[in-house]
């Protein structure tokens, strides 16, 4: 057993995490902190965890040491206070964008401002395990990923290791959690039901995520928007990829096969008949898992790579516990087993 924490634990993303934390085998949830609710129930924020746990919110100023600190909090915060969190424990997932990135140039590009800590950027591993499960396994810091991010990573990174793409035109429908709980208008119920609102035709911040993934190279571009719709969670990407060879079907098969046959976490999705033949977020509510398909255009070079996956698991919170499991050596499904809701 290890005693793991959760700063920020009162958004969405941290009360997923506290959901999955409460039902793991080898977690003792030790604190959950948040300064606007301290001393709550934490089942009064978060009302699924009525009668799971007696668990109260404490200010971040009250935290204790713990062997695993999991960072939920807004972007900029965890950078301040890195060095007073990192006093509390031997490890830690930051779920937020900190650390993300590994150039420090990319920050004031994407977000705006200088990086406030700078030499810790090289502490922290990516952690996305598809990618970096072995060096995960190894580290006492790992970054957390963005939803959009991670969906466009394992859509294309088959393709783009293997240099097939020229170019690939990527859109998103995302759903309203991916905004977070604090309401603006945006969020405000009249304005965003049946809404389909292109927010971030370009420039959108996780963009820099994918092409330092992707290790895009000169011949090699990537151009990315993102839709809000009217869904509370979940992405779909939706990826026009144009190929740099001669691709049939049987071979993109088998690149994919190759490279995600044996991950617990990536399906592939192509059926011939049905409503699902492609991957649909509807259908992985609460689970962990990234469904990935593709259609090959017979006309031309083009390949459109469709993947979809819950933002708050596979995109945040699942993710992070698989992340977990990978640094101590558990059972990489540990607590991820659920396979989404039909219907929901």
């Amino acid at each position: 057993m290890i005693r793991a924490s959760i700063v920020g634990g009162s958004g969405y993303a941290g009360g997923e995490l506290l959901r999955l934390l409460l039902g793991h085998p080898k977690v003792e949830v030790a604190q959950v902190t948040s300064e606007r609710f301290a001393d709550s129930f934490v089942y009064r924020v978060h009302p699924n965890l009525r009668g799971r746990t007696r668990l109260k919110f404490t200010p971040s100023q009250a935290l204790g040491p713990c062997d695993l600190l999991f960072l939920a909090l807004p972007h900029g915060v965890a950078q301040r206070r890195i060095g007073e969190f990192a006093g509390k424990a031997e490890r830690i997932i930051d779920l937020s964008s900190d650390f993300r990135l590994r150039d420090p140039a990319a920050y004031p590009r994407w977000y705006g401002h200088e990086h406030e800590a700078l030499e810790w950027l090289s502490e922290f591993v990516y952690g996305l395990p598809e990618l970096h499960r072995e060096e995960i396994a190894g580290a006492r810091y790992v970054s957390g990923t963005g939803c959009n991010a991670t969906t466009v990573i394992l859509a294309l990174w088959p393709l783009c290791r293997r240099r097939l793409i020229r170019q690939a035109v990527v859109e998103v429908k995302v759903s309203s959690s991916e905004g977070g709980n604090e309401p603006s208008l945006a969020t405000h119920h009249p304005e965003r039901s049946g809404a389909v609102r292109s927010f971030a035709p370009t420039g959108h911040r996780h963009l820099a995520e994918m092409e330092q993934e992707l290790g895009l190279v000169s011949g090699q571009s990537l151009h990315f928007s993102a839709t809000a719709i009217e869904m509370v969670r979940g992405v779909l990407a939706t990826a026009h990829c144009f190929l740099s060879g001669d691709l049939s079907e049987r071979d993109i098969w088998r690149i994919y096969r190759e490279d995600y046959g044996g991950e617990p976490f990536v399906r592939l999705v192509a059926e011939r008949r049905g409503v699902y033949r492609y991957p649909e977020p509807k259908i992985l509510a609460g689970s962990n898992f990234c469904d990935v398909g593709f259609a090959r255009d017979e006309e031309g070079d083009r390949l459109v790579v469709i993947a979809a996956l819950d933002n708050l698991m596979k995109g945040a919170a699942g993710n992070a516990v698989q992340t977990m499991n990978v640094m101590y050596g558990w059972e990489e499904t540990l607590d991820l087993e659920f396979p989404g809701l039909h219907p929901v």
